[in-house]
């Protein structure tokens, strides 16, 4: 097994030992809750009901579920085959009708899927994409798939998220603050270590040439804090509140809307 390979079957590993808390541990958090409405209000603006949409990484579903709420066809992928099996529950449990097909199928493999499979958007949430060391293959096989005007959601990690950096400033976890400054960073789920990449806007405009234009950039989680703070969410409901307020007020501002836990890329097929 090649180097690539195996990092994505570790990615992919890992995943499956969270499937079962995942949707406990962030989705109905209240983190979890602000961040990812941020991501569907922008996607409400972006698709249209009739699209058929392919969405990577998709975890237990929900983000698929909400696109098929609004009228949205969604083919649904996702490297974990235990996130898949939580997805499909969770389809039988609250939606058994919505037009989602979920795939198990690793982003770097998107070629697998069938030949005359075409969309007319992609989504991709929640960092997904940064588990990937070159975007520049996803791109090409998401180009081919696609026709002219395709429209593209793409949320990921920032490498410079300013909560994440005097949080663990202020607990003297130096390395830590600092981790994704360097553009790679390990992430441990389990028993399972694996890669993550955390790009620049920069590099990723450069990477996305000449197939996709760069429409916006939206900020998620910039005065919202990282998941992991969700014990303090919870003790201050009134300022994490406030915090959301602040994030819809600033998070188009250049240079600030890099600086959250995610940024939300809305890009469109030249």
């Amino acid at each position: 097994m090649n180097s690539v390979a195996e990092e994505i079957h570790l990615a992919g590993s890992a995943f499956d030992t969270i499937a079962d808390s995942y949707d406990s541990l962030f989705t109905m958090s209240m983190i979890g809750r602000s961040q990812r409405s941020a991501v569907w209000r922008k996607a409400e603006t972006v698709f249209r009901p009739g699209n058929r949409v392919l969405e990577l990484n998709c975890g237990t579903g929900t983000d698929a579920l909400f696109l098929a709420s609004l009228g949205i066809a969604v083919t649904a992928c996702d490297a974990s085959p235990r996130m898949i099996e939580q997805a499909r529950a969770s389809k039988a449990e609250k939606a058994s009708g919505a037009p989602v097909d979920f795939r198990v199928l690793r982003t770097e493999r998107l070629d697998e899927l069938p030949p005359d499979l075409c969309f007319d958007g992609v989504f991709s949430n929640f960092s997904g994409l940064n588990c990937i060391s070159d975007l520049s293959m996803t791109w090409r096989h998401l180009a081919d798939r696609l026709q002219p005007g395709a429209q593209i959601l793409i949320c990921l990690s920032t490498r410079f998220c300013l909560w994440e950096i005097l949080h663990y400033l202020s607990k003297g976890k130096f390395q830590k603050a600092f981790r994704r400054c360097r553009g790679t960073a390990e992430a441990t789920m389990g028993r399972y270590s694996f890669a993550v990449y955390y790009p620049t806007l920069l590099s990723l405009c450069r990477s996305l040439r000449p197939m996709f234009r760069l429409r916006s950039v939206t900020g998620v989680g910039i005065a919202v804090p990282p998941s992991y703070m969700e014990s303090w969410a919870q003790s201050n409901p009134d300022i994490l509140r406030l915090c959301e307020t602040i994030d819809r007020m600033i998070c188009e501002w250049p240079g600030i809307r890099v600086l959250g836990d995610h940024m939300l890329l809305y890009l469109e097929r030249e």
